[in-house]
Parts: structure tokens; C-alpha cells; sequence
């Protein structure tokens, strides 16, 4: 029997025809009829794969409004990366945050996302899996006393801490990275060295006044670290193998793992295993801070809003930035939740609305419509720069005028204008929004003292001074 036999009997010519035809002349050779050797060969037949969606399919909430044009421009950019990402077979519904901005090539997850879908699709959380938030409130301490504390026991930038300087994660945790497939590469070492780290970008160490009590409260922001980025480059291989057999059509972004399978099962206790991680690493670094001043914290919650959550009917929730607003979307979940603006303005303390038009979430903090670089460009070009950019005297200036009477730090010693309030989205304007479509009601506030960033940490890099004699 050959190939053209397969197709004369309405098959697909493919890779499978080499082990479908072995098959068929194996029951040939054994005395079999051609319509048994037929029916051997097309139980190598691949299932048919998915199509893409029609534009439109499925309904996409949009919980966002432009207040000026270039607003406008971010939401407009943010409308058709998500009609692009709803045309992903799987996917059920979509709903827009009004923090919402753009996060790589159309059809890719924005940031302010939210996704419901039949399978888990590892792109729609990213590499920063877990990106979360945790407040702790200290009694009878000063705020100054607790970022003292804070910036000497935490680690901002790259990488993790030097050996000597590491802290292991619980036994039952590092029991967990041993027994997942999806984490034995490699995860378990840098889940021990970047334990007790907080990474750089947006992620800070915030210290204020809870507005209800007076009380000094610590708020820490980050995710996942190097453990996350490893199980997403994970992820995302076995999510794209099924991709190319189930829906080439998908976009690589979109790709999934089907919940039905053993990949799905694994890949859903490793997502479970980091979020444990990543809580551990948001207390620890609370608790040292504890510890230095010989304080204790009177209470504590957390949230996440880059990450996976399923729900009683069955679908995934993915939040890029969205961050959960149903009730028991974990079985650790308060009725509360944490949402930042900028580092000069409150932190929103939350309760969740489970707004049907938001599929139960809210926004996660305030969101940018400019990318770091062209935010950095139009500050360029607003304080007069040359073409090496921003001078120490420039960014003395923006930080006195954006973060005046804050005690505001960069953990390399050097600023980060790209991560200044005017980098964000109008705090008041997202705040409003919130409030407009019903997505959380503010129930406290912490009024903001300082915080710690990584700030331009590649600043001094040795590559960057090397150049730089040249």
C-alpha cells in the first residue's frame, strides 16, 4: 500500500503517513484486506484540527474609558489585540481593565486582560507568574524604622542573593519543585537562590499609614522571579507541541494545554506550587523586616493578578494584570484586595465587586500609555536633554517635583525615571473608573511614606562602562 492509496481514501498527507502506512502493510503482509489495512492506517490520522473564530465570536467587556487622546490611542491599541486574541478557539469571554495597555505584538494578552478559556494558556499569565501583592501592618512602629528595615534585609535587580546570603523556601515547597516535571529543570536551584528577592521594573517595597488606623503597614510587589520564568518557558513548549497539532492557526502567544491531559494536570499543580513560593517570598522578606525591629505584625493579606484561577464552572481565569474580584478565588483569599497607583499616590485597599462585565476581577494598579522608552523620550524632550538622555540634574528635578516630600530609594543607587508617577496612567482617573464600572469599592487606603525600587540598575553595569570608555 502507498501514500497515494491514503489519499485516494480522502486522507491528509502528513507526517503520520509513514507509521499509518508500516501499519496497513503489516495487516497486508499477514493477510489482511485492504479495507483492514485502511482502517489500521487511519487510526494514525490526526484529529482535525480547530479553526480560528470568527471576528466577534465571543463578547469582550470593555471596562476602560479614554480620558485624553493619547489614552485614546491605548485603548484603541488595547481593542484589537484583544478581538485578535479572542479569535483563540478555546477562549469563552474577555474582559478589558480600565488600566489596561498594550504588551507586545497584537493578539498578545494586554496588560488589564482577562481571559475565560476552556485550557490553560501559559502566555496569558507571562513569565512574571504570580505577580502579586502583600501588605502587613506593624503596630507601634515608625514608618521610617520599618523602610530602614526593609531596604537592609530585602534585594532589589538581578539575579539572587550571593551564597552565604540565600534562604530556602519551606520543606514543602522545595518538596513540591522535586516531584513536578515542569520544575525539576532547573527551577529548584534558583527557586533557593532568588528566595528573599524582588526583582526590578515595577516592583517595589512600599511603606505608609494605613488611613483607617494610623497604623504603619508594609506592601511588597512582585512575582515569581526565576522559578516563574523557568515553568513559563516550560509552559509555554508543551502549550505550543499541542498548538501545532490542535490549531496552527493559534497564535504562538495563545497557545494552550489542554486541561483534559496529563500536561494539563502537571502544569496546573506547578502553577499552585510557584504561587506557594511566591507568597513565602513576599513574608519573608516582611518577617525579616519583623524581625530586625523585634516587631510583630498584627495582620496580613495577599493577592495575585498574573496568574490562573478556576472557577465552579469549569473555565480558566487568566488575569494578566487583573487581579480577583469573585469570592474564594483561593482557598487562602480574603474579601480584600491590593491595588497601587504610583508610588506618591494611596494604595487602594479593595473589596471585590465580582462584577459579571469585569468576569469577576478588577484592575491590578494604574497601568502606563507610553512604553518605558517613549516615556523616557517625551521626558527627554520636556527637560531639554541632549542625545545621551536625562542628566543627574534632570533626574534631581523630576524626582523633587513627582515624589516631593517622600522618602523615596532606588536599591542600585540609581533613579529610575521610567518607573516615576508620570510613567502611570492618572491615578484619580483610574480610580474613577473603578468606581464607574463597578469594579471594587475602596474601603482604606494606605497613605504612602516611601519605597524601595531596583531603580537603573544597568546604570553602572560593567558592559555599560566598558562601552562607555570606548
Amino acid at each position: 500500500m502507498s501514500g497515494q492509496d491514503l489519499i485516494d481514501a480522502g486522507m491528509s498527507q502528513g507526517k503520520w503517513f509513514r507509521p499509518a502506512l508500516d501499519a496497513a502493510n503489516r495487516i497486508l503482509s499477514q493477510g489482511g484486506s485492504a479495507a483492514e489495512a485502511l482502517e489500521a492506517a487511519r487510526a494514525f490520522q490526526p484529529a482535525p484540527t480547530l479553526a480560528l473564530r470568527a471576528d466577534n465570536d465571543i463578547e469582550i467587556y470593555s471596562n476602560i474609558r479614554a480620558d485624553n487622546p493619547f489614552e485614546q490611542d491605548n485603548v484603541e491599541k488595547v481593542n484589537a489585540t484583544m478581538r485578535a486574541l479572542a479569535r483563540t478557539p478555546v477562549i469563552r469571554a474577555a474582559a478589558i481593565m480600565p488600566d489596561a495597555c498594550p504588551a507586545g505584538p497584537i493578539g498578545t494578552i494586554p496588560v488589564g486582560g482577562v481571559v475565560a478559556s476552556e485550557a490553560i494558556h501559559p502566555g496569558m499569565h507571562s513569565a512574571d507568574i504570580c505577580c502579586s501583592m502583600a501588605i502587613s501592618i506593624f503596630p507601634d512602629v515608625d514608618p521610617k524604622s520599618l523602610l530602614d528595615a526593609v531596604h537592609a534585609v530585602t534585594h532589589f535587580g538581578p539575579g539572587g542573593r550571593p551564597r552565604g546570603a540565600q534562604i530556602k523556601p519551606s520543606e514543602a515547597t522545595l518538596s513540591a519543585f522535586q516531584q513536578n516535571p515542569f520544575l525539576r529543570d532547573g527551577a529548584l536551584s534558583v527557586g533557593i537562590e532568588h528566595f528573599g528577592t524582588q526583582g526590578d521594573g515595577n516592583h517595589f517595597a512600599y511603606v505608609g499609614t494605613m488611613r483607617s488606623t494610623g497604623e504603619t503597614a508594609l506592601v511588597t510587589h512582585h512575582g515569581s522571579r526565576a522559578p516563574g520564568a523557568r515553568l513559563y518557558d516550560n509552559g509555554m513548549k508543551a502549550a505550543n507541541r499541542f498548538r501545532e497539532q490542535i490549531s496552527p492557526e493559534t497564535l504562538r502567544d495563545n497557545a494552550w494545554i489542554p486541561a483534559d491531559t496529563e500536561e494539563g494536570d502537571l502544569y496546573w499543580s506547578a502553577l499552585q506550587t510557584i504561587r506557594q513560593w511566591t507568597r513565602e517570598n513576599h513574608y519573608i522578606v516582611h518577617d525579616m523586616a519583623a524581625e530586625a525591629l523585634s516587631a510583630k505584625v498584627a495582620d496580613r493579606f495577599w493577592n495575585e493578578h498574573n496568574f490562573v484561577f478556576r472557577k465552579s464552572d469549569g473555565l480558566f481565569y487568566h488575569g494578566k494584570g487583573a487581579t480577583p474580584a469573585f469570592d474564594k478565588w483561593a482557598e487562602d483569599a480574603t474579601d480584600l484586595t491590593i491595588i497601587p497607583l504610583n508610588m506618591a499616590e494611596p494604595i487602594l485597599i479593595v473589596r471585590g465587586s465580582n462584577a459579571a462585565h469585569g468576569l469577576g476581577f478588577s484592575p491590578h494598579g494604574a497601568g502606563r500609555n507610553f512604553s518605558r522608552s517613549a516615556h523616557m523620550r517625551r521626558l527627554a524632550e520636556e527637560y531639554g536633554a541632549d542625545a545621551r538622555g536625562l542628566s543627574p540634574n534632570n533626574l534631581a528635578e523630576i524626582l523633587e517635583k513627582e515624589t516631593a516630600g517622600l522618602d523615596v530609594r532606588f536599591f542600585s543607587g540609581f533613579a529610575d525615571a521610567s518607573e516615576l508617577p508620570s510613567a502611570y496612567k492618572s491615578a484619580a482617573n483610574v480610580r474613577a473608573q473603578i468606581e464607574h464600572y463597578g469594579l471594587a469599592e475602596v474601603v482604606d487606603e494606605v497613605i504612602p511614606y516611601g519605597s524601595i525600587m531596583a531603580g537603573d540598575w544597568q546604570k553602572d553595569a560593567p558592559w555599560r562602562r566598558k562601552r562607555e570608555r570606548r
